[in-house]
This record gives C-alpha cells, sequence and structure tokens, in this order.
C-alpha cells in the first residue's frame, strides 16, 4: 500500500488516474490528517474542508463516467496565504485584511485547478511576507515538523510545514527574498524560485515595480516540482512581465540525460559565517556532483553588498501598494511591520539610485560568473531553522549575522535558483544546498537537481508525527 501521507504528488495523480484511489479517498485522508497535526503545526490558517470534500465527490464521479481530470487530478492543495483563491480569504498574515474575500484566482491557483488540483484551505505566512519565519498577530507561528520548536522558515513556511508533515501532496509558494529557497532548506524540501516572469503573478490592482518576486514550487520531489511548473508556467493578460511558453515540458526535460558541466561552488558569496555542521552536510553535497563526472571548481568571488539596498527599496515598495490602509488603519499592523515601512518613509533619489548601482554590479558579477560556469552551488543558508516566534537571529558570536545572505541576490537578478536537501545538522534539521543556474535556464536547475536527487534520494526520510 503507498503511504498516502509522503507519496509524491506525481505518485498520487497516477494512484488516481488508475482508480486506485479515488479523488474523494484521497481528501478524506488529507482532512483526516490536517485535523491531527494542524492544530500542533499551524500550518493551515484557513480550511473548506466541505467545498474541498464537494469538489473530490465530482472529481470521483468524473473519473467514473470515464473523463480526465488533469495531471493533478484529485489532488488536495494549500494555497499560501499571500495568494488568492476564490472562496477563501486572502490576509496577508494581517489584522488590516482578516476580513478580505478575493473575487477570483490568481492565474496560477486557476491554472492548478484546471489540471485538477483542488483547494482544501490557505497556509500561514508572516505578515505581507517580509520575514523568513512564519508567524504573525492574527494566526500565530507555524512550526516545523523536524521539530516544533523551531520555525519551518518563511515566508512560505506554512506550505512547507504542511508538506513536511504529509498533510497534503502540493501547495503554493512565492520568493521574493528568498522565500521558498528558505522553507525548502529548515524543513528538507524541493525549492525552486523560477526566472523572474516565469510564473505570471496576477490580477493585481497595482503591480510591483522591484521585479524581484516569484512564484513556483515547493514540493517533496524534483519531479514535483516540474509537473508543478509545467501546469502554471506561461504568459498571461494580467502579467505584463511574463515570459513567453517554455519550448519543452519541465518534466520531459528531466527525461534528458545530463551533461557535463562546469559548476562554480562559492562558500560564503564573501559575506556569510556558515556553522560548521551546516557547511559539513553542504560539502557533502557538493561533493555528489564531482562524484557524478561534473568539474567542480572553487570560487572565492565576493558579490556586491545588496541587504540594505533590498530591506530599504523592497520596504518602499510595500509603502506604496500599502499606503491606504497605512494613513487610515495604522494601529492594525503589527509594531515590527510598521517599523519596517517607517523606515522606507524617507527614501528618495538617492536611495533609488544606489539601490540600481547595486543590483547593476550583482547583474554585472553573475553575467560574468555565467559566461565562465553552467551553474553556481552555495549554502542555501547560513544557519539551521531558529526559533518558531522568531526574530531572525542577526548576530553571531557578537558580530553582525546574516542568515539569508545567499538567497536574495539572485532575487535581485531574477536568476532560477533552487534548494535541495544537503543533510542534517547535528541538531538533526535539515539544511540546503543551493542551485543557481543561468538566466532563464529553469530547465537545466531542475536537471541538476534530479541528477543530484537520484543520486542522493531524501524523499524517503520525513519527521515522525
Amino acid at each position: 500500500m503507498t503511504d498516502l501521507d509522503f507519496a509524491s504528488a506525481e505518485r498520487l495523480a497516477s494512484l488516481v488516474r488508475e482508480k486506485q484511489i479515488s479523488p474523494i479517498e484521497l481528501m478524506d485522508h488529507a482532512i483526516e490528517r490536517v485535523a491531527a497535526l494542524n492544530p500542533t503545526l499551524n500550518a493551515f490558517v484557513a480550511l473548506d474542508a466541505d467545498a474541498a470534500r464537494a469538489e473530490a465527490s465530482r472529481q470521483t464521479e468524473r473519473l467514473t463516467r470515464g473523463e480526465e481530470l488533469g495531471p493533478l487530478g484529485g489532488l488536495p492543495l494549500g494555497v499560501k496565504d499571500l495568494e488568492n483563491a476564490a472562496g477563501l480569504p486572502t490576509t496577508y498574515g494581517s489584522l488590516v485584511f482578516r476580513e478580505h474575500y478575493p473575487e477570483r484566482d490568481d492565474v496560477h491557483v486557476d491554472r492548478l485547478r484546471a489540471a485538477g488540483a483542488i483547494v482544501i484551505g490557505k497556509t500561514n505566512t508572516p505578515e505581507f511576507g517580509y520575514a523568513p519565519f512564519s508567524n504573525n498577530a492574527l494566526f500565530g507561528p507555524s512550526r516545523n515538523p523536524w521539530n516544533i520548536e523551531r520555525t519551518p522558515g518563511g515566508s512560505s513556511g506554512g506550505s512547507a510545514a504542511a508538506l513536511a508533515a504529509g498533510l497534503v501532496p502540493l501547495a503554493t509558494a512565492s520568493d521574493g527574498g528568498g522565500s521558498i529557497r528558505i522553507p525548502a532548506a529548515y524543513t528538507g524540501l524541493y525549492g525552486l524560485k523560477p526566472s523572474f516572469g516565469r510564473v505570471p503573478i496576477g490580477p493585481r490592482p497595482l503591480q510591483p515595480w522591484m521585479n524581484i518576486s516569484v512564484y513556483g514550487p515547493l514540493t517533496r520531489t524534483v519531479r514535483d516540482a516540474a509537473l508543478y511548473l509545467d501546469q502554471v508556467a506561461g504568459p498571461h493578460g494580467s502579467d505584463p512581465i511574463s515570459l513567453p511558453p517554455p519550448v519543452e515540458s519541465y518534466v520531459a526535460a528531466l527525461e534528458r540525460p545530463l551533461p557535463k558541466l562546469r559548476i562554480a561552488y562559492n562558500r560564503t558569496l564573501g559575506q556569510a559565517d556558515v556553522p560548521i555542521d551546516v557547511m559539513r552536510e553542504v560539502e557533502a553535497a557538493v561533493q555528489v556532483f564531482r562524484d557524478l563526472g561534473h568539474k567542480v571548481v572553487d570560487n572565492a568571488d565576493t558579490i556586491p553588498q545588496t541587504a540594505e539596498h533590498w530591506i530599504r527599496m523592497f520596504g518602499f515598495q510595500a509603502l506604496a501598494l500599502l499606503w491606504n490602509e497605512y494613513r487610515d488603519r495604522h494601529s492594525e499592523f503589527s509594531a515590527d511591520f510598521v517599523q519596517y515601512l517607517d523606515a522606507s518613509l524617507d527614501v528618495n533619489a538617492t536611495d533609488f539610485r544606489a539601490f540600481y548601482v547595486a543590483r547593476g554590479q550583482i547583474q554585472r558579477w553573475t553575467w560574468e560568473l555565467f559566461d565562465a560556469y553552467d551553474l553556481l552551488l552555495t549554502p542555501t543558508l547560513a544557519s539551521e531553522a531558529f526559533v518558531a516566534e522568531g526574530p531572525t537571529p542577526v548576530e553571531k558570536n557578537g558580530a553582525p549575522h546574516d542568515p539569508i545572505v545567499f538567497t536574495y541576490p539572485f532575487n535581485f537578478t531574477g536568476h532560477p535558483a533552487a534548494s535541495v536537501r544537503a543533510g542534517f545538522t547535528d541538531a538533526g534539521l535539515p539544511c540546503g544546498l543551493q542551485i543557481v543556474g543561468p538566466r532563464h535556464r529553469d530547465d537545466l536547475v531542475l536537471q541538476a537537481s534530479y541528477a543530484y536527487e537520484q543520486a542522493r534520494p531524501w524523499h524517503d526520510r520525513w519527521p515522525d508525527l
């Protein structure tokens, strides 16, 4: 009997198609598991079990009539609470929007439903996704299934906790500074930040201008990520920056043999202090690529500083998008988020110039790097999962410390970047290896991730809850 808790989405969809399990049986199993474990994990913050069961019943009837359900037919789906699923609230983890019910799905959610996935509920996130841990005044903290005292990361922490605990086989995620890769590393999942524009962001009443946030897959296997991306990639009229459709299925790309690659490996990017046990696991993960016959070259480049610009300008964009609420309902924002917005009130032309100068510098560095190399490997994070309630640790041994220094630079550049499970720290917590690819080579990042996964499989080990 297949383990329904931790089977891959691809495997479960195959069981549904083969009528070995019905959509309603699969949905009932998911609802029971959420009921049992969500009070501990706080992965889901809104559920509509009745609507999910009704859709699963309709799909079961369609399957009986011989109809096709789609590549994701019958699969329960969690939607991150920064994204819209009609019929469920989108609160953004904020008291300000606790009664906000969108009229329609986001494009990618609509596409997942069209492929047969069934939305079961919304997953937790920090307020407006601004932190690398998932805690907010409205719902409280999500907890890491590997150790419930620790965070599953952020901002897609609720989705990560749901997947790593086997509550659902699919959940949506987004990444504006590491919000897919951070929870992937902290919970042992696979997370891919696609190329900017690969998955449409829309519809939105106000279009973000920084061009750093993306939607993408957070899954238990690489093949599930490719399957997910096949359903959601491609242009849409609501997003003026969305990319043309890929020329090949991402699942099909995994079947192609990975050519021998020239790979750069940078341990610190000239900025990070990585814990010894995390680095030990990352080194072991990098060795896999050497063992597969690829040429891995040590790279000691120091990248331009971008953290201050990311914080300041991302805050300014948030301030602009939320200006009416900030002005009229100021007291309903959390104190930390108000402080974050307040810090951007004096942004001026000098700040804009400094931001674009820094962005140009790091874009030039990646351009020159990928002229010489096919891939870049780094640690995903410079820490293991910290306490669930936060805050983010910003000091280590009395010195400033940035645990997410490896992720947000590639939001600045738009390159595809993934986190694969590297191993476990001395505390028994997962940590990750980041794989960064050339511009628009999502297929290559997936191929490399898949080759690594096959050589060093991780999907047989999940937390015992």
